[in-house]
């Protein structure tokens, strides 16, 4: 069985996998003989991003997972691109559910984590029960990302005395009790080195699987977009929902709503989640 220690805050337990070389912190959240769902986070995010949304769907009987993957949170943070790659991120989730013993699991994501449950879905498909897909980042956003991405790796090279006074003015912050608060906080203390090395890893190496490979993905899946966001482009949702068939498609109201008002949206993916359940039982 697996070592995991007690989480503060809030209800669970942590531990670390391997992978390669590398440890891989997680949390736990709900029963043991829930029904499996790892989650994973935003660039330079880390678990804490779902933590909330993990204690809903735990309270709703759920085993919940959170990773953090390589390169962020409390994993090891490897500072060479070749590591930090969305394709070996998969692999990382892969490893999780090794240790946990696990089979397989509805796998998700927001942003980052989107991408990388597609990279999942297409290179485990026997592993994977279902996708719930958070703002995923495909081909329409590539101009937005480029944009904001590469003047932050700039910054993270030419400027790194002003990143590393930033860094420590976010470390000087008291804990926020929000975890979306935490979260932010501690995107904040990121060393400029590890910043470079994760766009870097992410620009150098394949983000998001082609077409033909989404189209062939064959499980559940629930796709939240929003508006207003070039990044997160609405429409690469909307594309996303029709090339995977049968997927379901919701929009949010703003980029924070299942953060910070759940009430609209956590019913909806609730009723996703049973009825992949129940198509899995079937």
């Amino acid at each position: 069985m697996p070592r995991v220690v007690p989480l503060r805050p809030g209800p669970g337990a942590s531990g670390h996998c391997d992978w390669e070389d590398f440890r891989l912190y997680y949390e736990l959240h709900g029963p043991p003989a829930g029904s499996p769902l790892l989650l994973t986070h935003g660039l330079l995010l880390e678990s804490s991003c779902n933590r909330d949304l993990a204690l809903a769907l735990a309270a709703q009987g759920y085993r919940v997972i959170l990773l953090d993957l390589l390169g962020h949170g409390l994993s090891s943070r490897p500072r060479h691109a070749k590591w930090l790659r969305v394709d070996l991120f998969a692999e990382q989730v892969a490893a999780c559910l090794d240790h946990l013993g696990i089979d397989k699991a509805i796998i998700g994501g927001v942003s980052l984590g989107a991408i990388t449950s597609l990279q999942f879905a297409v290179a485990y498909p026997q592993r994977t029960q279902a996708l719930l897909l958070e703002m995923p980042v495909l081909e329409r956003a590539t101009p937005a990302a480029t944009l904001m991405l590469l003047p932050v790796l700039g910054a993270a090279g030419l400027g790194r005395p002003l990143l590393r006074a930033t860094n420590a003015l976010a470390r000087a912050l008291p804990e926020p009790k929000r975890n979306i608060l935490r979260t932010a906080r501690n995107a904040g203390s990121n060393p400029p080195e590890d910043i470079a090395a994760m766009i870097h890893g992410l620009i150098a190496g394949p983000t998001v699987p082609p077409r033909r490979d989404r189209m062939r993905i064959a499980v559940p899946t629930l796709i939240i977009g929003h508006g207003g966001d070039w990044l997160h482009n609405l429409e690469d949702a909307r594309v996303l929902a029709r090339e995977i068939p049968g997927a379901k498609f919701v929009i949010a109201r703003s980029i924070l709503e299942l953060r910070l008002r759940p009430q609209r949206l956590l019913p909806k993916i609730l009723r996703f989640l049973e009825s992949a359940r129940a198509s899995a039982a079937a």
